[in-house]
C-alpha cells in the first residue's frame, strides 16, 4: 500500500523538477512580435534612407550586383505612417546577385520604445526583389538587453508600396538559448 503511494508522489516530484530545470534553461520561453518597417524609397528627397556605394551602370533596381545600400528606418507599433515609432531598422544590404534578383542583408532592430527599449536584435537573410505579398524569412543572430542570447527567424512581408515609401510587416519568433 505504501508503494503505490508514493509513485504518484515520485511522478509529481520528477514533473515538477523537469519543469523547473526546463524554465531555468530558457527562462524566457519564445516569443512572438510583430512591427512595421517603414522604410523610404530612393530618390523621395533628402531624407531618403538608401544611399549607393557602387553602382552597376545597366542596374534598375536597388539590389543591383556590387551596389552597396545603407539604411536607417523607422520601425512602427503599426502600418499607418502615424502609429507610434518602437525603434530603428539598421543596416545594410549588398546587392549578391547577378540576375539582380536578390541581396544580401545584415542588420539590427534597435528597440527605443516600450519594454524592450535599449535591446536589439541582429539579423541577416536574404532580401528578395518580388511583388508585394511576398513572405521572405532571415535568421535571427542574437541580441542585447532583454533579447540576449536570442535566436529565431523574422519573416517580412512587404504590405504597402507608394511613391516615396515601402512598408513591411516584420514577424519576429525567437527563442533563447
Amino acid at each position: 500500500m505504501a508503494a503505490s503511494s508514493v509513485i504518484p508522489s515520485l511522478l509529481l516530484f520528477l514533473f515538477v523538477f523537469f519543469a523547473a530545470a526546463a524554465a531555468s534553461s530558457n527562462p524566457n520561453g519564445y516569443m512572438h512580435l510583430r512591427f512595421y518597417n517603414h522604410e523610404r524609397i530612393l530618390g523621395s528627397g533628402p531624407s531618403a534612407t538608401v544611399v549607393y556605394a557602387v553602382q552597376r551602370r545597366d542596374s534598375n533596381s536597388g539590389a543591383g550586383f556590387g551596389n552597396v545600400i545603407v539604411y536607417d528606418n523607422l520601425l512602427r507599433s503599426g502600418v499607418d505612417p502615424d502609429s507610434p515609432i518602437v525603434g530603428r531598422n539598421q543596416g545594410m544590404g549588398v546587392g549578391s546577385s547577378l540576375a539582380e534578383n536578390s541581396g544580401l542583408t545584415n542588420f539590427q532592430l534597435v528597440f527605443t520604445a516600450g519594454k524592450y527599449n535599449g535591446s536589439s536584435l541582429a539579423l541577416q537573410g536574404l532580401f528578395p526583389v518580388a511583388p508585394l505579398g511576398t513572405v521572405f524569412e532571415r535568421a535571427i543572430t542574437g541580441g542585447t538587453g532583454r533579447f540576449r542570447l536570442a535566436r529565431g527567424y523574422l519573416l517580412t512581408t512587404e504590405v504597402r508600396s507608394t511613391n516615396t515609401t515601402l512598408t513591411g510587416q516584420l514577424d519576429a519568433y525567437i527563442t533563447f538559448r
